[in-house]
């Protein structure tokens, strides 16, 4: 037997005996089993059988939590969750949501943000599981906020835009790139962003179908920044609405071709540009 196996059952040996009589395990007794289950998980490590250590870190979470050592293990938790992701994100995603749920418990609520924000990139890159990425994207947002951390909210705000975006939820995607925006204005750390955040919304809009929107958005976003007026992102912005609304698809794809030698356009610009460029395409197919 390797040694974390021997302290694994001596760990188990200490969390199911009773007391002197038959009574009751101790508290002490949970504690000491506790921190034998830390010394297998370790051991495991040691040997690299990874779920073998998420699990005994899990078991010494439950021994800590018996002796009312809340903080203890929430941090437990966490080795487990670390254990767990090379090989299962999702045992992984589990117990980090406990770890998450116990710091909330006591106020650590920075921590919770923290790992609730890695938790959203668990569901997001490894689970695939984008609508509760976006909700632990939202929720850490929420507590950072709460915290004072403006920029590390809006930072998790954005993925909750990007995402929802992606997916298709532009009132969700819009909804969150304007409430960036107006976190940003009047900050001169911020502010340069400001034009990247009313572009991307105004393209929501647009890849939404709902034009007058796009329009009346494109005139709220200038009232909002005056700066915005004639960047290349709002005269784009206007380019597309105006190709959209007379289905031309040339002038659009012109439009973006050009803008694109100024500014090179990312993945989820694109992605967007090319579902708009499909609507005009359906529009001038439903005239003809």
């Amino acid at each position: 037997m390797s040694d974390a196996r021997s302290l694994l059952a001596k760990a188990d040996k200490k969390a199911n005996s009773s007391g002197p009589f038959g009574l009751f395990a101790s508290s002490s007794r949970f504690e000491e089993a506790g921190d034998v289950y830390v010394e297998a998980a370790n051991a495991f490590r040691l040997e690299k059988d990874l779920n073998s250590a998420g699990k005994a870190f899990e078991k010494a979470a439950q021994m800590q939590l018996k002796s009312e050592a809340k903080d203890e293990a929430a941090n437990t938790y966490i080795e487990a969750y670390k254990s767990y992701r090379k090989n299962d994100p999702e045992e992984s995603a589990r117990v980090l949501i406990q770890a998450i749920t116990l710091f909330t418990q006591r106020g650590q609520f920075r921590r919770a943000a923290t790992y609730t924000q890695d938790l959203a990139t668990l569901f997001e890159s490894e689970l695939n599981d984008l609508d509760r990425a976006m909700d632990a994207y939202d929720e850490a947002g929420e507590w950072l906020s709460n915290d004072g951390a403006e920029s590390l909210a809006n930072k998790a705000w954005l993925k909750v835009a990007e995402i929802a975006a992606i997916k298709e939820d532009y009132p969700r995607a819009i909804a969150k790139y304007e409430q960036v925006a107006r976190n940003s204005l009047g900050n001169n750390l911020t502010k340069w962003s400001l034009k990247d955040y009313f572009f991307k919304a105004g393209l929501c809009h647009i890849a939404n179908k709902d034009i007058i929107a796009a329009k009346r958005a494109v005139e709220e976003y200038t009232d909002m920044d005056p700066t915005f007026f004639q960047t290349r992102e709002q005269v784009l912005l206007s380019d597309i609405i105006s190709a959209y609304e007379d289905g031309d698809q040339e002038r659009f794809t012109d439009k973006v071709f050009q803008f694109d030698q100024f500014s090179k356009l990312d993945k989820w610009k694109t992605t967007l540009l090319l579902r708009i460029k499909s609507s005009i395409q359906e529009e001038e197919d439903n005239i003809l």
